[in-house]
């Protein structure tokens, strides 16, 4: 679980960031599931948008990829902001 100051730093790094998933008409599958888990491996920090068509809810997208082991920073507006630690490649690092 990410601290408050945490979260910040992490949002202040996916400002420039663009979305590199998008979640359409067949909403969250397990495939998606297994490309932003390997994804986040490389990356450590994305941006997962939700497009017009997607028939689920944001907060229900989000607590799919919490559940699945990824830490939710933001959700603003279409746009989830989602962060793991990597295991071979960290990069980021937390205050």
């Amino acid at each position: 679980m990410l601290s408050g100051k945490q979260k910040s730093y992490l949002r202040s790094k996916a400002h420039h960031l663009t979305p590199i998933f998008q979640i359409g008409k067949g909403g969250l599958t397990e495939p998606i599931i297994k490309q932003i888990e390997e994804a986040l491996e490389a990356r450590e920090l994305i941006k997962v948008s939700i497009l017009q068509n997607c028939e689920e809810d944001k907060s229900d997208i989000a607590a799919h990829l919490q559940e699945a082991g990824m830490e939710v920073v933001q959700i603003i507006g279409k746009i989830i902001v989602v962060y793991k630690e990597s295991q071979e490649k960290k990069q980021i690092v937390l205050p």
